[in-house]
């Protein structure tokens, strides 16, 4: 693999726009050569602001730039699996934000057109790349803490009003969770070493429109081995700041992001041993995603270890349950 990466992003919204674009076009080992959006206007005006050559308004036609690498996937949630399996069929590699798609079968099919092209699928699971939780990943799987018995996280944002594509539940898939939950949901699991879920529960505050989506809602899953995971998430908050907030709970410590602080059982009694040193200058946003869109490039040129997100099949299954849950009034099982 040559040693520049040529990549289009197609999706100009606000990821892109605030993440995707501005780290690629100045990060070295990618070639940013193509902004794709139905939106040319749009497109142009972003293209134009980071130096980006080309603009297009059809996956199709940005597929046919001689020497593309791979693209970078930032479109609508229902728009996820029929682009990236365009991709994949142009034999190009996948970033894709989250969801990977819609459903578990839509991750399997994806999933399927990769191996078949020979080509690399990464998911926007940006928490994984956050600097303070690798180090808390290296906590967990070192056994510092001892066995988990859970994991607590929570979204409470302002609310907003519902105009666009999130709020069309046949686009996005879902609402508050979705948006927010989703990827504490990730992040318990993948910290956890993806354990085999067994039981859930939900509930859900969503309107009674065909297309509404959740405006709140509570999950409760338990897991292989007694791990409890349980996320509180919120879009129409009303307080003085919006919250984010997750914890690990486990039989010798604990630890809470963000700031990382962790505490350990040394000596019998409760030791806070939290990882000291200057913050960095960046926010976590932007770091994790600078940190995942490096992995790829990575990926991409052989540099790093490819596998296959397969987890993402299981986390799927999990969405899939959570909903049926919250709208059935009962546990579902797996």
């Amino acid at each position: 693999m040559k040693d520049s990466v040529r990549l289009g992003v197609v999706g100009a919204g606000a990821i892109a726009q605030l993440a995707h674009i501005p780290v690629l076009s100045k990060m070295r080992g990618a070639e940013l050569v193509a902004v794709c959006d139905n939106d040319r206007p749009k497109a142009r005006a972003l293209a134009d602001r980071f130096g980006v050559p080309d603009v297009f308004t059809d996956i199709e036609d940005l597929l046919e730039l001689d020497d593309l690498d791979a693209v970078v996937i930032a479109t609508p949630n229902h728009l996820h699996e029929p682009h990236a399996l365009s991709a994949l069929a142009a034999k190009r590699h996948v970033l894709c934000e989250r969801p990977l798609a819609l459903s578990s079968r839509g991750v399997e099919r994806i999933l399927a057109a990769a191996a078949k092209a020979d080509c690399k699928v990464n998911v926007a699971n940006n928490h994984r790349y956050r600097t303070d939780v690798q180090t808390l990943s290296r906590f967990i799987g070192g056994g510092e803490l001892g066995k988990i018995i859970g994991m607590r996280g929570g979204s409470y944002s302002f609310k907003r009003p519902p105009e666009g594509w999130r709020f069309r539940r046949a686009e996005s898939g879902g609402g508050a969770f979705l948006d927010h939950g989703v990827p504490l949901l990730d992040l318990a699991l993948w910290l956890g070493d993806y354990p085999d879920p067994q039981r859930v529960t939900a509930h859900m505050d969503r309107g009674r429109s065909s297309s509404a989506v959740e405006d709140a809602m509570v999950v409760h899953l338990e897991c292989e081995g007694g791990a409890s995971f349980l996320f509180d998430v919120s879009s129409m908050y009303v307080g003085e700041e919006e919250r984010w907030w997750f914890e690990v709970l486990a039989t010798r410590g604990s630890a809470r992001l963000a700031p990382l602080r962790v505490v350990k059982e040394l000596n019998g009694r409760a030791t806070d041993v939290s990882p000291t040193g200057a913050s960095g200058r960046e926010s976590p946003f932007l770091q994790s995603y600078r940190a995942e869109l490096a992995h790829f490039l990575a990926m991409v040129r052989g540099e790093a270890a490819y596998e296959a997100p397969t987890d993402q099949v299981t986390l799927h299954r999990v969405i899939e349950a959570i909903y049926r849950s919250a709208e059935d009034g009962k546990e579902v099982r797996f």
